[in-house]
């Protein structure tokens, strides 16, 4: 019996640290994209980079919304509304960005994509 409960919980392990590694990857591309076109501001295909990159980093941040609006989210409550203010802020950032273009305003958005993409690249500590 309690092997069973063990390869339950380490089945369920297995899922939670290959979906964090999977939501890494996904905010490492989109800070990447940002970055890409940061470092390529003066470019012909600018604006088409950009609205691609910022497309792209809003579907993954409204997947977070749409996540951690869920009730049955295992997050603790305080860590989920801190993401999603965070959310909050990006979005209005990146709208900014796509009325008044300016490189530097791009810079807190992808320090943010990567700096949750390196948290959940960390191992929980277990208790």
């Amino acid at each position: 019996m309690q092997q069973n409960a063990y390869n339950s919980y380490s089945s369920m392990q297995k899922d939670s640290v290959s979906g964090r590694e999977l939501e890494a990857s996904v905010l490492t591309r989109a800070g990447l994209m940002l970055k890409s076109v940061v470092d390529n501001w003066h470019s012909n295909d600018r604006d088409e980079k950009l609205m691609e990159a910022i497309k792209f980093n809003q579907k993954v941040w409204s997947f977070f919304q749409a996540e951690l609006s869920d009730p049955e989210n295992p997050l603790p409550k305080n860590i989920r509304e801190d993401i999603l203010n965070l959310s909050i802020f990006i979005d209005k950032r990146l709208f900014d960005v796509l009325a008044y273009p300016e490189p530097q305003k791009l810079k807190i958005v992808i320090d943010i994509d990567f700096n949750i993409a390196a948290g959940l690249r960390t191992k929980p500590e277990v208790a």
